[in-house]
């Protein structure tokens, strides 16, 4: 009979709803009164915040300011990029009336707007619009702008973090002066989102390109970092896009080059979202919930105090707060540790199971026995929950900093495990890749040949799989493309996908 564990269904019995239910008992979010939408409480919030320093910090570093931009965008500015507009126009939220009036009880919409304002879904256009005005010589670029911002793009299947109506993100625009800065500034923000999912977030990720049929709409190339959940599917951790000259020419961004000759800019934009949140779950998350990252914990340390007899409660709260004291004297990733006691009036195994849930990198027991002996019961949470380790409490301090930065790692292998393992190359035609995806037992990446001919990616949707990238990292053998049998070059990785 096998142990019962904290989360139900298990991964193996429905991965889909094993996935919410984790997001249920961490307490990270929930499903909000308007369809789509979600409330990200403190717990997932505090997640988000410390990705969101982190990225920051990484974003000024690399020489971008961060600005704001409107909400709202007028449906003309969409209808500037072609590609842009029909790539959106999906999943737009659209405002056509200011203000609202009761009749017979009912608050009805009315003075209807001249024209339409678009929900931001992305800021291309009217962030463009300002670098039209604020660019005019080869002295103002290269022009390098970072916003923090809510978006809305209307999902009919929605998903906390995965998949909202509403979510939140940061979106880098730049404008350069030269087609190899812009390049260069495409890859250079690629590798940043790198560092932050994997030295972060610490889930593995494959850099590549986007083929044609997933390519952001206007860009003319898009790059992604992809990594695998556990559920072998993949998931888009960020993009990075060179927008070439497209979104210059419908914003009219020109400025006079140093030959005094007027020429458009050559554009970037770049971003990640809350879904990392989603990925971190997915990629982390076991049968008992949540596994944070140390890095991104609101609380890295909890201290949970054993008090059998009132009596005892204040030496252990006492001994536990000189504890928490110490270890929060001791610097991990460059900040103080973050501890807690959880001095609530409730059960030590409840205590216990709820932090487990919400996926504390670390718990520490402290009790009468404890004070005796001057040690303390720790136990890591990427470990098996019955595991501990007695610890003195002159070595606690400097024991939690060396097992913080175990956790990052072991969680970081333990995925590039799983992805390397589930990565396949034996799969040569389109048949097999068809088989392969339709066993629902299966799933993984499949690294075959592909001749890079756009129109061949329609049959792929037949069985759900997409081309998620052709990895920057390129074999150079020469193949024969899954697709068409024809010969081919490029590496390719096929996958079902969030």
């Amino acid at each position: 009979m096998s142990e019962k564990t904290a989360i139900t269904p298990t991964r193996e019995q429905d991965y889909p709803e094993w996935y919410q239910q984790v997001i249920k008992a961490s307490d990270l979010a929930e499903n909000s009164p308007v369809r789509g939408c979600m409330v990200i409480k403190p717990w997932g919030y505090g997640v988000w915040e410390f990705i969101q320093k982190t990225l920051d910090r990484k974003i000024k570093e690399t020489g971008h300011d961060n600005a704001y931009f409107p909400l709202f965008i007028p449906l003309s500015y969409l209808e500037k990029e072609a590609k842009h507009v029909e790539g959106f126009a999906k999943e737009c939220a659209v405002v056509t009336h200011h203000r609202l009036e009761e009749r017979d009880g009912k608050l009805i919409p009315t003075g209807e707007l001249e024209e339409p304002l678009i929900v931001r879904p992305t800021s291309e256009t009217i962030i463009g619009e300002s670098f039209s005005r604020w660019i005019e010589s080869w002295r103002d670029l290269p022009l390098l702008i970072n916003q923090w911002a809510n978006v809305v793009r209307w999902e009919m299947r929605p998903r906390i973090f995965l998949r909202t109506a509403e979510f939140l993100w940061q979106e880098g625009h730049t404008a350069h002066a030269t087609e190899k800065e812009a390049l260069e500034e495409t890859l250079k923000m690629l590798e940043v989102y790198r560092q932050l999912v994997e030295e972060t977030l610490a889930i593995p990720v494959i850099l590549g390109e986007k083929s044609p049929a997933e390519r952001f709409p206007g860009a003319d190339n898009t790059y992604t970092l992809e990594a695998m959940m556990q559920d072998r599917k993949a998931l888009q951790g960020g993009t990075s896009h060179y927008l070439g000259q497209n979104f210059a020419k419908g914003s009219n961004i020109r400025f006079t080059n140093k030959a005094g000759e007027l020429e458009y800019a050559y554009t970037t934009s770049w971003g990640v979202t809350t879904r990392l949140i989603g990925a971190m779950i997915m990629c982390h998350g076991d049968d008992d919930g949540l596994r944070l990252p140390p890095k991104v914990a609101p609380k890295q340390v909890v201290i949970i105090p054993i008090i059998p007899k009132p009596e005892l409660e204040e030496a252990i709260l006492n001994e536990a707060k000189n504890l928490a004291k110490e270890i929060s004297s001791q610097n991990y990733n460059g900040e103080p540790i973050r501890v807690h006691v959880d001095t609530r009036d409730i059960r030590g195994g409840e205590k216990t199971w709820a932090w487990i849930k919400k996926g504390v990198p670390i718990r520490i027991e402290i009790g009468p026995r404890d004070l005796e002996d001057k040690a303390v019961m720790m136990m890591r949470r990427d470990k098996p929950h019955k595991e501990k380790k007695k610890v003195s409490f002159s070595e606690l301090a400097t024991t939690v900093v060396q097992e913080l930065t175990s956790i990052h790692d072991n969680l970081f292998n333990e995925a590039k495990t799983f992805r390397d393992k589930n990565i396949y190359t034996h799969i040569k035609t389109f048949d097999e890749l068809k088989k392969f995806f339709e066993d629902d037992k299966k799933g993984g990446f499949v690294l075959a040949k592909w001749c890079g001919d756009e129109t061949t990616e329609g049959p792929l949707k037949e069985f759900k799989v997409t081309i998620r990238c052709l990895p920057i990292q390129q074999s150079g053998t020469q193949g024969t493309c899954i697709l068409t049998g024809k010969p081919a070059t490029l590496d390719a990785i096929f996958a079902k996908s969030y």
